[in-house]
Parts: structure tokens; C-alpha cells; sequence
């Protein structure tokens, strides 16, 4: 392959790379001097105009190919993956733009968009060692993202947990990751499985290292997805963390790391499922990540009843998502691929327009506490309707995105004369979680609309800043359109999947 033909299978990572060096450069040369409103702005359009670029590109100019056995594959799936990364980044951006938890504004944008190449590289990776770059340099963007508010001490604590969990979960999953290569004595996804299955699965049992692997490799990303047991930096991550920031770990990387997560297990680890030969799921990857599942749904649901903070209440919230989003990844086929992608985008749209919400309120209430909410349909009403929205999807409310994302989530789980009714059991308890989730999401609802309000929280519409305001509605829009037309992004996600052989 030429150095040409490998420019253009890596052009949208290129774009958002020079986008980022731009915002940088025009920071720091033009701009240092400026109100900081005014360059949130223009580095936000930057920014924007980037990711928007790399989005054109892959639309106009479809590639499709495979650098060095699975360092770089480019398809019709890892394209349509990057473009929703990329969507989320420019909606992550649209609600940083009102911001004044930082005057670094060049280098925040550079490093939101840093991560944003990180993911997309990540997605794209079939490679074991690509797979573990890509996901440092995401880890290593969104610890400094987290302690970019330097006049909050509590930033600085959450990204401090998060770096220290985050290099015990690094070292997990390298450990997992290099025993799979002594396994099979490749670094390729798919070298690997026929490998380990050929030599390491039997009938009657898997190898002795091969569970090891397996127990360190669902430990290392468990730790990425915020899944019970390794999700204690995600609450103290979300609610110190500058609220924008807080929403891109809650959506771009979620999507990422759910991803790459359903690939190492499905592809890497084919035929150590604990279906088919293995009776009841007695053996292989399955029975681990039900119990983690189970235990994510559990927990994240009940905690987040208790909590007062809309922050630490939304990463409870995204605990017990984790747990969704696993019920796919259990599922290894073509469906539930397509269900966990359409799930993750959809819930990282929610979310960014939750924490959007969230960055308004604290903005000028000066906090993130459930009793800052009170009043505000009576004063901000278009961002109430948008608030709405966001938590009844996130409930699983219909027509909403959040309704028709789980209910193919669940189909997906049990489909009809598969082996996967041996997850019968974690379906339901899924849906009665998801009942419970209704209370919590709620009680958000009603401070907002039944509470009455008080000073912090008069806010008159007009005092809404513009370009939040818009990104509220079309994200609302989207989370509206998706629900009560899902084909709008099925289809092309099936026939992209099916392409690709999953």
C-alpha cells in the first residue's frame, strides 16, 4: 500500500488532527489577548468546521480497506461509528462555548479533539496493540480534560481518581491483551480467535490462561464503560469534572469503548462464548459479563435514587446504562451489534443534552444540586422542554429514542430459538431496573416543573445564551426523530455490520 492510498484511509483522522493544531495556533497567536467568550467561539467554529469536514469526507469519498493486518480498518461500519463520534464531538463543543471554567480555551478544544482521533482510531483497530494506543491516548486527553478547571479543587481530586484507576485498569488490560498473544502468537483480532480456538476452547472446558485472559481483559474495559465493580471514579469524575467535559466522557467515549469493547470480545474471543457446546453458559466470557451487567444494573439504578447532585445522579445513571449496553455484547451476532451502536449513539446525544442542561443551570445557580432546578420551566422553558426530553428517554419512555433503543436491546438479547434465553433472567431485571429508573429521572422533572422557584433560578429565556440554546433543540429533535424513525440510522447500520461479516 502506498503512502498515498494509506493518507486517504486516514484522511478524517488527518482533518480532525490539523483542526486541532489550528485551534491551537490561532489560540495562542491571534486570540491570547481577547475576551474569552469571543475565542470559546471562534476556536468553538474551528472546531466544528473540522469534525464537520472529516464527516464530508467520509460521506463523499467512501474508503474501504486494511493497513497492516488490522492496525487501520477502514469499512462501512467503522466510518459510520467515527461520523457518529464526530457528530458528538461537535455537539460537545456547541455546549463548551458558554463556558468559564478555563481561560486555556486552545488547548481544551485541541484536546477534545485529540481525544476525538484517539476514538476514532480506536474503532478502527483490529490490532491488539493499535487497540491499547488508541485507548491511552483517549485515557490520557480525558484525565487532563477532567482537571481542566483549575479553581475547583474538586476537579483536580476526580481527575486524580480517574488517572489512578485508569493506570490499574491500563495495566489490567495489557495484561489480559499480552497473554492473548502468547496464546496465539498474533496481535489480530481475528488471527487470534482461530488461534486460541483452534488450540485453547474444547468442549468440555477452556485453557487455564485463556480465563485468565478473558478476567483481565473484561476488567481492563469494564474499567472504560464504568461497570460495577470498576466504576468508582465514574461518579467523582462527572461531578468534578468541568460539566462539559463530564458530558464527552458520558457520550463519545462511551460509544468508543462499547464498541471496541463488543469487537475484542466477539471477534477475539470467538468461541469462548459459553453458548453452544457449553450448557446453561457454564463456561466462557458470557457468565462474566452477566454478572457484571446485573451488578451494573442493580446498583447504578438503586445509588442513584439517593443522590442530590444532577452530575453524580446522571453517572449513576450511566452505571446502570453500562448495563444495558451489556446486554449486546452478551448477544455476539449481527442484531445486537446494530442494537448496542444505536443505543450508545443515541444515549450519548441524551446526554450531552442533559449535561447541557446541567452547565446552564450551574452556570448561574452556582451548583448542580437537585433544588437548582426549581422553577426553571416557569423561567427557561424551551430548555425545560429539552430537559424533558433528555430524561424521559434516558427512562425509556416511547416515542423516544431511549424507548425503541432498549426495546431492540432486549429483543436482541432474546431472540426467538437462540441460546440467548439463557439470559431470560437479566432481561427482566433489566426492565424492572428500568422502572426504578423512572423515579430518579422524575424527581429531576419535578423540581423543574411542580417545585416552585427562587431567585437562582429565575432566569428570564432571553438570558438563554443562543448557541446553547440551539444545540438543546436539535439534540432534542434528534432524540424525538430517532425514536419515532430508528430506521433513519438502522439500515445503513445492518448493511454496514452485515458487510463487514459480524
Amino acid at each position: 500500500m502506498s503512502y498515498l492510498e494509506l493518507l486517504k484511509l486516514a484522511a478524517p483522522e488527518t482533518i480532525v488532527v490539523l483542526a486541532a493544531l489550528a485551534v491551537l495556533v490561532i489560540d495562542l497567536t491571534a486570540m491570547r489577548e481577547l475576551e474569552t467568550r469571543f475565542r470559546f467561539i471562534v476556536g468553538g467554529m474551528v472546531a466544528s468546521v473540522g469534525c464537520a469536514a472529516a464527516i464530508v469526507w467520509m460521506l463523499v469519498v467512501p474508503a474501504h480497506g486494511d493497513v497492516s493486518g488490522g492496525m487501520l480498518v477502514v469499512d462501512p461500519l467503522t466510518q459510520l461509528v467515527k461520523v457518529a463520534l464526530l457528530a458528538l464531538t461537535i455537539f460537545t463543543v456547541l455546549i463548551s462555548i458558554e463556558s468559564n471554567f478555563t481561560t486555556h480555551i486552545g488547548e481544551y478544544l485541541a484536546l477534545i479533539l485529540l481525544a476525538t482521533v484517539g476514538m476514532m482510531f480506536l474503532v478502527s483497530a483490529e490490532d491488539i496493540l493499535m487497540i491499547f494506543v488508541s485507548l491511552e491516548l483517549v485515557s490520557l486527553s480525558l484525565y487532563i480534560l477532567t482537571a481542566f478547571n483549575k479553581r475547583n479543587i474538586k476537579s483536580a481530586e476526580a481527575a486524580l481518581k480517574y488517572f489512578l484507576f485508569g493506570g490499574m485498569a491500563a495495566a489490567f488490560t495489557l495484561f489480559g491483551l499480552s497473554l492473548l498473544y502468547g496464546l496465539s502468537g498474533s496481535t489480530n483480532l481475528r488471527e487470534i480467535a482461530q488461534a486460541v480456538g483452534a488450540k485453547f476452547v474444547s468442549p468440555n472446558h477452556l485453557d487455564p490462561l485463556l480465563i485468565v485472559a478473558i478476567v483481565m481483559t473484561v476488567i481492563g474495559f469494564g474499567f472504560k464503560v464504568a461497570a460495577v465493580p470498576f466504576h468508582l471514579w465514574a461518579p467523582d469524575a462527572y461531578e468534578g469534572a468541568p460539566t462539559p467535559s463530564a458530558a464527552f466522557i458520558a457520550s463519545g467515549s462511551k460509544v468508543a469503548s462499547f464498541f471496541v469493547f463488543a469487537k475484542v470480545m466477539m471477534i477475539g474471543f470467538k468461541g469462548a462464548e459459553g453458548s453452544g457446546a457449553y450448557q446453561h453458559y457454564l463456561a466462557g466470557w458470557v457468565p462474566v459479563i452477566a454478572i457484571i451487567a446485573g451488578l451494573s444494573l442493580v446498583l447504578g439504578n438503586l445509588v442513584a435514587i439517593v443522590q442530590t447532585s444532577v452530575k453524580r445522579l446522571l453517572a449513576y445513571s450511566a452505571i446502570a446504562h453500562a448495563g444495558y449496553m451489556l446486554l449486546a455484547v452478551m448477544s455476539h451476532d449481527t442484531q445486537a451489534v446494530a442494537s448496542l451502536i444505536y443505543y450508545a449513539v443515541t444515549y450519548g446525544l441524551t446526554t450531552i443534552g442533559a449535561f447541557g442542561v446541567v452547565g446552564f443551570v450551574e452556570a448561574r445557580a452556582g451548583d448542580d444540586k437537585l433544588s437548582s432546578f426549581a422553577g426553571l420551566s416557569r423561567s427557561a422553558p424551551v430548555v425545560s422542554l429539552c430537559m424533558m426530553v433528555f430524561m424521559l428517554s434516558l427512562a425509556g419512555i416511547p416515542p423516544l429514542a431511549g424507548f425503541f433503543g432498549k426495546f431492540y436491546l432486549f429483543a436482541a438479547a432474546l431472540k426467538t430459538g437462540a441460546p440467548n434465553l439463557g439470559l431470560l433472567w437479566l432481561v427482566i431485571l433489566a426492565i424492572a431496573m428500568s422502572a426504578v429508573s423512572l423515579y430518579y429521572y422524575l424527581q429531576v422533572l419535578k423540581q423543574i416543573y411542580v417545585v416552585e422557584g427562587t431567585n437562582a433560578t429565575d432566569i428570564a429565556d432571553a438570558n438563554v445564551p443562543w448557541v446553547t440554546q440551539i444545540a438543546l433543540v436539535v439534540l432534542a429533535l434528534l432524540v424525538v426523530a430517532l425514536g419515532v424513525a430508528p430506521n433513519l440510522i438502522l439500515e445503513s447500520l445492518l448493511a454496514a455490520i452485515q458487510s463487514v461479516g459480524y
